[in-house]
């Protein structure tokens, strides 16, 4: 994903840096023929790497730290600050990486290098073969990369039935339909990236798991054997079972496919009509808005956000929103579409020739149901992702999982936690036995205004607010009795990743 341009900061490291300026495990950043560096001093060495996280670009100077991992202070993708290495989604290609020696007390960088995205590094790994994943997107696509960073060569396959997967999916309501975001950022790999590497990607959709025979049926009929299958094939959409929903611009937005057909309707639309005030509801709306589109959200509940983020910074969007001209129908919901517009519940008309429809999704378990595998909201997984077959995984937003810090069962439907669950379900599939521990964490941008928010609050007692959006930023806590379970951040950061660490059990 391509970021945008940025300042340089820190010394010119062209001419080096003392060796007394860097402090043992505290990254020094500068800059060298005009990009940012990271410079690390370890107890063996001094090491460079960029200094731009490859995910979106982020500082990652104004990151977090810990042992030798820096965290990004953006979207909290985690890298080596020894070798470069993308440890931890978002980010999924390395980090550039120098030659570095040290003279006479004067640290100088040397040649520049960067590694393949799926280098190995040297590691090798057998496992069950071969493994098939279902689903290209963020927890199958991280999942199968993993596998080859991995240095596992058995045959790896990839179905989904979207030919365009896998793709940045969290930009299609955002930068991608506000129209600031070209086609070009929205592919995860280019053309031709899995073959090259011996990943199989077949564009049909599976009809059947025979977990005795371990074999998968295609749509078209073929049948392919499999030693080990990760379930990664997400959720749904939910539709409005109202008269006339089947109209031709009336739009979801889960697939680039849809968003490419919204964008469609709204460059001949002045008025849409948004069903949800959710994240795929109230990101549309502000993209909407920057398409000079008038945007109406209609939802049932009193504040945007409510059950989510809590009416505090749930109200602190919607008085953005409203700001940029978005009218809100709330504890409202619609009765019908008709040719030129809605009806509420209540009688009341809203015109429109475009409305998106944002009700949330349903996890997609119908071949793990009719495999006999355990489900309830989404496939039941254990800690190791494993479902009640275990040579069978899931992964992402169909996958029902222990809460470390709670104990619950959850199924969270965030892009990052995927991607993590993808990554760590394929260590396992290797035989690693390593634990699902990572704290949840997503991040929305409305109107300028960035919310990141880490760990999973299904309800709370109380919200603890700590600073103003308006000022210098504002910490949101949310607490049942005296336990921490989630924190929302604006314009602070660091004390995101802080809280992160802090809910992890990491910190300090």
């Amino acid at each position: 994903m391509a970021g945008g341009e940025q300042e340089l900061v820190g010394p010119d490291l062209s001419a080096g840096i003392d060796l007394s300026e860097l402090d043992q495990g505290e990254p020094v950043v500068g800059h060298v023929d005009g990009e940012q560096v990271a410079v690390t001093r370890f107890a063996d060495g001094v090491r460079a790497v960029g200094a731009n996280c490859t995910h979106y670009g982020g500082p990652l100077g104004d990151g977090l730290v810990t042992g030798e991992i820096v965290r990004c202070p953006w979207h909290h993708a985690c890298f080596s600050l020894r070798t470069g290495e993308a440890v931890a989604a978002p980010g999924l290609n390395p980090l550039p990486w120098w030659d570095v020696e040290v003279v006479d007390g004067v640290v100088r960088l040397g040649s520049r290098h960067e590694e393949a995205p799926l280098a190995s590094r040297g590691r090798t790994a057998s496992g069950p073969d071969p493994i098939v994943i279902l689903g290209a997107g963020a927890a199958g696509s991280a999942a199968a990369e993993t596998l080859r960073r991995e240095g596992y060569d058995g045959r790896l396959v990839l179905i989904d039935p979207d030919q365009d997967a896998p793709y940045d999916r969290p930009n299609l309501s955002k930068d991608y339909l506000a129209g600031s975001a070209p086609e070009e950022w929205i592919p995860l790999r280019p053309p031709g990236f899995y073959a090259d590497h011996g990943i199989d990607r077949i564009v049909e959709r599976v009809v059947r798991l025979d977990r005795e025979r371990g074999q998968l049926e295609l749509e078209s009929g073929k049948t392919l054997d499999y030693g080990s299958v990760l379930l990664a094939t997400g959720a749904v959409p939910r539709t409005l079972e109202i008269p006339g929903a089947e109209r031709a611009w009336v739009h979801q937005l889960h697939s680039l496919a849809d968003c490419r057909r919204l964008i469609d309707t709204a460059k001949g639309a002045r008025r849409a009509v948004v069903v949800g005030a959710g994240f795929i509801g109230m990101e549309a709306a502000a993209s909407l808005v920057s398409r000079s589109v008038g945007v109406t959200v209609v939802a049932p509940e009193a504040i945007p956000f409510e059950r989510t983020l809590g009416p505090e910074v749930g109200s602190l969007l919607q008085r953005e929103h409203e700001k940029n001209g978005v009218t809100f129908r709330l504890g409202q919901t619609l009765s019908s579409i008709e040719a030129d517009g809605v009806v509420l519940d209540d009688g009341t008309r809203v015109s429109a020739d475009l409305v998106l429809v944002g009700i949330g999704v349903r996890p997609e378990t119908g071949l793990a149901t009719d495999a006999g595998l355990r489900v309830d909201d989404g496939i039941v997984v254990d800690d190791r992702l494993r479902t009640s077959d275990p040579r069978v995984y899931a992964a992402g937003d169909n996958a029902r999982w222990p809460d470390p810090r709670t104990g619950q069962a959850v199924r969270v439907e965030h892009w990052v936690v995927a991607q993590r669950q993808g990554q760590t379900a394929a260590r396992n599939m290797l035989g690693d036995d390593r634990p699902f521990l990572d704290v949840p964490f997503f991040w929305t941008n409305q109107f300028g205004i960035a919310v990141r928010y880490v760990g999973h609050a299904v309800d709370w007692d109380r919200v603890d607010v700590d600073g103003d959006p308006g000022e210098s930023g504002a910490v949101f806590r949310y607490l049942r009795g005296d336990q921490v379970l989630a924190v929302a951040t604006i314009d602070r950061d660091r004390e995101s990743l802080e809280a992160e660490l802090a809910l992890s059990g990491t910190a300090g």
